[in-house]
């Protein structure tokens, strides 16, 4: 965005109110010694006066300016907000910018940029690096610009609205990471559809039993017949149908290492998406508080991966307990067919865990169910803190009890069927995807 300003306001700075303090005591020692001298007072104020207008025009005036920004972000990710600007003077002093924009960018809604001397026709710049904090679409609202006189006592300065907006979609480095890549181009899960044999039910071709093979593959009629052992090999099933189920309340929203769960969860369960899509199943977004609030349709093709994430980008924020009960019906009456349900949420009392606990029992029959929850280290921390007295004790004492809980919980899930995973957050993502695939190739979800 560029504009021109033909006029601009002068404004002092800190050394001239500096200057003014330090003539203050001068006028009370006059004052007081020489009482007829006091006109000489005002003159002092007068003089600093046009010091400082006389130093706001020699600063000179600005051309035009810009504030240049991305239109897309990812949450976590760094983003640069670039400010140039070109003055009538050659060399201004010490030109800054200050920029007021959503608090989803994170930095609490302001950055200040210094401007430096640049290359380009004696222009101006300087960038601001933000890390966006919260999913949605955020503005960069007013941006203002300050410059100094050549004696730093006046200064010239303007704001006027950007009007400019920068959505932030969730983190996909997981998915452009070198470790992904390389995985996805092995002979099982590359881009070219290749048959997985060796395991799953589906029959592929006979191929002679040799020694340290599973003696349960052994075709003994082709066997039989050819008076030689014969193992079978199987295909592994495709179009499989994966849904990652949200829970967007308000122990999800809650922050880890300074991103909210639910985000860490959006990252990790499109990185398994990016997965099962390249492995030929169908995948789907499902997300709830006290009402379900996204439901996809099963996106089959890799080249459809944008429309996950932009589903993935519409979960809001809640600051509500979550309903799961209407939540899980509703997902259960969506699905006609045995799926795999992937499930992200987290608890923090007995009461929440046991309705979950209730809802997740009526879909065990019929679905596959994997449970994930970041695992809380700031609890630990506690639990293992030092106890130097005793509100540190105390501290303690209940971290560790709503740790023996939180244990419990997990526990009857495990007895139920359920699939828990429990890892720092930096690692659900990899354990999903190991588990994915491990129920994929024992041919467990269909």
């Amino acid at each position: 965005m560029q504009r021109t300003f033909p006029r601009f306001p002068i404004v002092p700075t800190g050394r001239s109110a500096w200057l003014i303090a330090g003539l203050a005591p001068a006028a009370i020692l006059v004052a007081a010694v020489a009482p007829g001298l006091w006109i000489t007072a005002p003159i002092l104020a007068a003089t600093v006066l046009l010091l400082v207008i006389l130093d706001g025009w020699l600063a000179g005036s600005c051309r035009d300016w810009s504030v240049q920004a991305p239109e897309d972000a990812e949450i976590g990710q760094a983003i640069s907000i670039k400010v140039a600007a070109a003055f009538s003077r050659t060399a201004p002093t010490g030109p800054i910018a200050a920029l007021d924009f959503d608090p989803r960018l994170g930095g609490s809604g302001m950055a200040h940029v210094k401007l430096a001397s640049s290359t380009s026709g004696g222009t101006y710049d300087g960038s601001v690096e933000l890390h966006p904090e919260r999913r949605g679409t955020a503005s960069i609202i007013r941006a203002w610009l300050r410059w100094e006189g050549p004696f730093g006592l006046g200064a010239r300065q303007i704001g006027f609205p950007v009007e400019k907006q920068i959505r932030i979609w969730p983190d996909l480095s997981p998915v452009r990471s070198r470790e992904l890549q390389t995985f996805l181009r092995n002979s099982q899960t590359g881009i070219i559809a290749r048959r997985i044999r060796g395991e799953g039910t589906q029959f592929e071709a006979l191929s002679e039993y040799e020694p340290g093979m599973d003696r349960r593959r052994i075709d003994w009629k082709a066997s039989a017949r050819h008076n030689h052992l014969y193992a079978r090999e199987n295909e592994s099933e495709r179009d499989n149908q994966i849904v990652f189920a949200f829970d967007c309340g308000q122990a999800m929203c809650e922050p880890v290492d300074g991103m909210p769960r639910i985000d860490r969860a959006v990252s990790a369960a499109l990185t398994c998406a990016y997965v099962a899509l390249k492995s030929g199943d169908r995948a789907a977004l499902f997300g709830f508080a006290q009402r379900p609030q996204v439901m996809t349709p099963f996106i089959t093709d890799p080249r459809a991966f944008n429309r996950l994430q932009s589903s993935a980008a519409a979960l809001d924020y809640s600051t509500a307990e979550p309903n799961f009960t209407l939540a899980l019906a509703t997902l259960t009456a969506k699905l006609r067919r045995r799926s795999l349900i992937v499930l992200f949420s987290d608890f923090t009392d007995a009461t929440a865990a046991e309705l979950m606990i209730e809802s997740i029992e009526r879909l065990v029959g019929k679905h596959l169910i994997v449970f994930v929850t970041i695992a809380d280290s700031e609890l630990g921390a506690f639990v293992e803190e030092e106890p130097s007295d005793i509100a540190t004790l105390a501290r303690s004492v209940t971290a560790d009890t709503l740790a023996h809980q939180r244990s419990i919980v997990l526990q009857r899930l495990r007895r139920l069927g359920v699939d828990v995973i429990e890892a720092p957050w930096e690692q659900i993502g990899y354990r999903l995807i190991d588990r994915y695939l491990l129920a994929k190739n024992s041919e467990a979800i269909g």
